[in-house]
């Protein structure tokens, strides 16, 4: 529902009393919504899900790039149900169907700009499927807060079991690896995959953070990147090694363009699943994935003496738990650490 206002839902579901803005739907975000917040309907069980999902998206501004193709998901198979009949059954039928379904990816766009996805060959993992549960429990969640849910509304997801979620990886690179994987990359058919996988390696960037940087977000002359808002919502800022500059110096474009723009349709950035498998067969590396390009980051820190804070501070973690994950490669330098500050005491 992006770019439509709240009143233009409600008016195209029939809730009764509802009006269409008098204001344009490329208006001001702010403005918009603050003269529609009466326009929300009250304690209406008989709102359609389908409905509700799109007010619901309607005033998201999170930075869950997923949300919105979840919620897609949900309205798909629960859309024309009223509020006051779902239960925690409906819910749980659903998971459980998506739980045994093959996964799938996003492969890019067709010659029509409509996106592309294939299906892999393993299920979705058990936090994915968590993450659907969570996608609607938010929309549940803030239809009680704004008092849209009948009362007595029974919050469905909270009827949810979680599934069981396996441990982060922490799968990095080794010496030899990291040599083989960035000549593969040089070599590749896509000449910005270098850069790519070099930035990802060398600033523990994530992928979408690197994919949606444009020219103007990159200070050559400061060598560093800007994120205005990282997955947790805060700015981040790049550093940007030597060996960076001088791959960006070779590609650099006008500021509103992006660093890796998509071959048909520069105004999207470039779907590398493709590029990024054929150069890890060339590369002869298995088990890998592109968001472990940030555990290398980390482990290579953490091996030249980073502390967690510092290696936090870097990835962007809110809480140091996050970073504990690699406490163990710290060890050698704690020891050198307490050795050199105290290995006198006796």
């Amino acid at each position: 529902m992006e770019g439509y206002a709240m009143s233009e839902v409600l008016h195209s579901a029939g809730v009764p009393g509802a009006t269409r803005c008098s204001g344009s739907a490329t208006g001001t975000e702010n403005s918009s919504k603050a003269s529609l917040g009466d326009a929300l309907p009250l304690r209406d069980g008989t709102l359609p899900l389908a409905t509700l999902i799109d007010l619901y998206m309607a005033q998201y501004t999170g930075r869950d790039g997923t949300r919105a193709a979840r919620l897609q998901w949900w309205r798909q198979r629960l859309g024309s149900l009223r509020l006051d009949e779902i239960s925690d059954d409906h819910l749980h039928v659903e998971l459980e169907a998506l739980l045994r379904a093959p996964a799938r990816y996003y492969a890019g766009r067709d010659a029509d700009g409509q996106p592309i996805y294939r299906a892999r060959s393993r299920p979705l993992s058990g936090a994915s499927v968590n993450r659907y549960g969570s996608a609607i429990g938010a929309v549940f969640t803030w239809a009680i807060r704004r008092r849209i849910a009948p009362k007595g509304f029974v919050h469905p997801v909270q009827g949810i079991e979680q599934q069981r979620e396996t441990p982060g990886r922490t799968r990095f690179l080794s010496e030899d690896e990291r040599q083989r994987l960035l000549a593969a990359c040089r070599e590749s058919k896509w000449p910005r995959l270098y850069l790519l996988v070099l930035m990802a390696l060398t600033s523990g960037a994530r992928r979408g953070e690197l994919l949606g940087l444009r020219w103007r977000d990159v200070d050559l002359a400061q060598r560093v990147a800007h994120v205005a808002r990282s997955k947790n919502g805060d700015a981040k800022t790049l550093p940007l090694v030597a060996g960076v500059i001088d791959e960006l110096q070779r590609f650099k474009g006008a500021p509103d363009a992006l660093v890796f723009p998509a071959r048909l349709d520069p105004s999207h950035p470039m779907a590398i699943e493709e590029r990024w498998r054929q150069a890890l067969r060339a590369a002869r590396i298995r088990g890998f994935r592109f968001h472990d390009l940030r555990h290398s980051a980390a482990s290579l820190l953490a091996a030249n003496g980073a502390t967690l804070l510092e290696i936090g501070d870097l990835l962007g973690h809110r809480s140091v738990g996050m970073t504990k994950r690699y406490a163990h490669l710290t060890t050698g330098h704690r020891a050198a650490l307490v050795e050199r500050v105290m290995g006198d005491i006796r």
